[in-house]
């Protein structure tokens, strides 16, 4: 018999070169684009990865927080101290971002699992507030009122000078083409890493403990530790594109910062729209929202208003998502994470029938 299990599906195998294209077109993206394009494709890839972490927190391990946040905002102000208090070039201190996140998860997750549901979702908002008012006393960091980045960081910033002699553009230029290219490395990184992780036990795991922890636990998972696990992960992330994010604005407040609307209710929304656990979802979704927001960011409060009558006619409609309609109507599976059993029998093979199962 010549069974065996695989997970790649021939969508996959075309998407798959089609992203290896669209990636090398993106880093060249820059020679012939301008720089409000590249503005908006960081922001585009930025929300991306903000999505994905809390898709795989809440999507794949089902710990439902609207308090990421404190993620965005502590990542942030640990670059901006970095740099303001020890001298260290900004795109240095970006990976303290993430540590910096990480240290505060610790103490987050200690407190927040001992909740569930609506509680737990809740109990991570109000630790988000209490790292917002807590930075908003460190007032080497400017206090309530923020602060911004020296000159000479900005100026001296590692990569700038050569990217503006690359591209000839000015270093203000410069510095977002070299934020792009940061953010674009870290949107394959985040959904290449998180797809190689649900393609291995641990994504088996993962989402059995989100389908049930007890039965999980009967079967030999370690709940608390994949939860603890995700946490982290998701946790760092989320550090690493906050200090990302405003190395590129150059301008920190703690009401911008740890803004629940912007790094948190944003984010749940283009998850939702395009479709909560999968990872195809939050890529149409990013692109829903960036173009909602194109076109009616000017209405104002109607804007806002308009966002969550889209996203309760989508979860209505389709409960899975966009993707997840297209993909049932479809069948396609551009990042296909089911487990199936194929191959032939000795039986059907002298036939000359092939005969195969889906396992998940």
């Amino acid at each position: 018999m010549g069974w065996h299990v695989e997970t790649r599906t021939r969508a996959s195998r075309i998407a798959g070169i089609a992203a290896v294209a669209l990636v090398a077109a993106a880093i060249a993206l820059p020679a012939f684009a301008g720089r409000g394009l590249v503005q908006d494709l960081f922001f585009i890839l930025t929300m991306l990865v903000l999505a994905q972490f809390w898709n795989l927190l809440a999507g794949y391990g089902g710990l439902v927080s609207v308090g990421q946040q404190a993620f965005v905002g502590i990542g942030a102000y640990a670059m901006f101290g970095a740099v303001i208090l020890w001298g260290m070039d900004p795109i240095a201190a970006i990976p303290l971002g993430g540590l910096a996140a990480v240290a505060l998860a610790v103490p987050t997750a200690f407190f927040a699992f001992r909740l569930a549901g609506a509680y737990f979702a809740i109990g991570t908002w109000v630790i988000a507030e209490v790292a917002r008012l807590s930075v908003a006393q460190w007032k080497a960091l400017g206090g309530g009122t923020g602060t911004s980045l020296p000159r000479d960081a900005t100026g001296a910033m590692w990569g700038v000078e050569t990217v503006a002699t690359l591209f000839d553009v000015r270093d203000a230029a410069a510095r977002d083409i070299l934020a792009y290219w940061l953010a674009l490395a870290l949107a394959v990184a985040t959904v290449g890493g998180i797809y190689w992780l649900l393609r291995h036990r641990q994504g088996l795991a993962l989402a059995a403990v989100r389908d049930d922890a007890g039965a999980a636990g009967a079967m030999g998972v370690d709940a608390r530790r994949m939860k603890w696990r995700v946490f982290l992960i998701a946790a760092f992330g989320t550090g690493v594109t906050g200090a990302l994010i405003y190395v590129q604005t150059a301008r920190i407040s703690p009401d911008a910062a740890f803004s629940v609307v912007d790094w948190t209710a944003y984010v749940i929304f283009i998850v939702v729209i395009g479709g909560i656990g999968t990872i195809e979802g939050p890529i149409i979704g990013v692109l829903v929202f960036f173009a909602l927001q194109s076109v009616f960011a000017d209405y104002g409060s109607w804007y806002l208003l308009g966002l969550g009558l889209i996203a309760i006619v989508v979860m209505l409609v389709a409960p899975g998502g966009l993707w997840g309609l297209l993909s049932e109507r479809t069948g396609i599976q551009l990042f296909p994470v089911r487990r199936r059993l194929t191959g032939t029998s000795s039986d059907t093979t002298e036939k000359g029938a092939p005969h195969g199962r889906h396992h998940d």
